[in-house]
């Protein structure tokens, strides 16, 4: 899509850098993050017949699962920037026969979308809006009143060993960005007081933080070498290494001792650190 709006920054890198990187990655972060997005699913209280709009979709396996949920009576719009994310879901789609689900490559903050819907759902992917509330208010737009918001996002990075221990590891090395807490990126979402002023002022009402403490399995449960892998292309570290143009000696020594860093965590079902994340709900007044 192109590449422009005020969220132009978040569609060139989710075109350019992170969503090539994600689709090379599928199986791993999907089997990562499946349980929580369930678990935000589930509190949606999906029903047969209704109509389900899945924002930042990625490769669709939320998109296909709200659709096995609705059943052939019900319909689901996925909806990404990510073109390279849009072309693996849809073939996910077209490879299960999956006639009530559709994908659109449009920004949910500036477009107008098919509504209404009785149900907008989302796995990690609303924290990345350059204005959310404004991106909430168009979202509210394509809802009936009524309807369903749940959401799982993530909350601070302090709370996170998984993303923490690589962040101080690659801190060792060289300068880790910190960004405004409150920018685009994967903790915009940590303060609940804030997202739910944000939503209120959207439109929406009963809004509900549930936080959810689970032990992640790193990298989809891979061997301890799997699990370095993955925190190398992605989170904190990642970034830091990109930032700097790290060379291959520095990578090599952060990837050394993150791989030390881990360790301790590493059993017969893989890497196992902690995580935490905000399970939202909200109804749209």
């Amino acid at each position: 899509m192109e590449v422009a709006g005020p969220n132009a920054d978040q569609i060139q890198y989710w075109n350019e850098v992170a969503g090539p990187k994600w689709v090379a990655l599928d199986d791993i972060i999907s089997a990562q993050i499946r349980p929580l997005g369930a678990l935000a699913m589930d509190r949606a209280g999906i029903a047969a017949g209704e109509r389900v709009l899945d924002v930042g979709c990625g490769m669709g396996e939320t998109t296909l699962e709200l659709g096995r949920r609705v059943g052939p009576g019900g319909s689901v719009v996925g909806v990404d920037v990510s073109a390279p994310m849009l072309e693996r879901a849809r073939a996910a789609a077209l490879a299960a026969g999956a006639a009530n689900v559709a994908f659109e490559s449009a920004d949910a903050q500036t477009t107008s979308l098919p509504g209404p819907f009785d149900a907008l759902y989302s796995r990690f992917g609303v924290m990345f809006f350059a204005e959310p509330e404004a991106a909430f208010a168009n979202l509210r737009r394509a809802l009936r009143v009524g309807a369903r918001l749940a959401f799982v996002c993530w909350r601070a990075l302090q709370e996170n060993p998984w993303l923490l221990v690589p962040a101080t590891t690659a801190a060792r090395h060289l300068a880790v960005p910190q960004p405004d807490p409150h920018a685009p990126g994967p903790f915009a979402f940590a303060d609940a007081a804030r997202v739910r002023g944000l939503l209120e002022r959207a439109g929406f009402t009963r809004v509900e933080h549930e936080p959810v403490d689970q032990e992640l399995s790193v990298a989809g449960g891979r061997s301890l070498d799997g699990a370095v892998d993955l925190l190398m292309q992605l989170g904190p570290a990642s970034a830091a290494l990109r930032a700097a143009q790290a060379g291959p000696e520095l990578v090599e020594r952060v990837r050394a001792d993150l791989r030390e860093a881990i360790a301790p965590f590493d059993g017969p079902g893989g890497v196992r650190m902690g995580s935490a994340v905000w399970i939202v709900t909200a109804s749209a007044g």
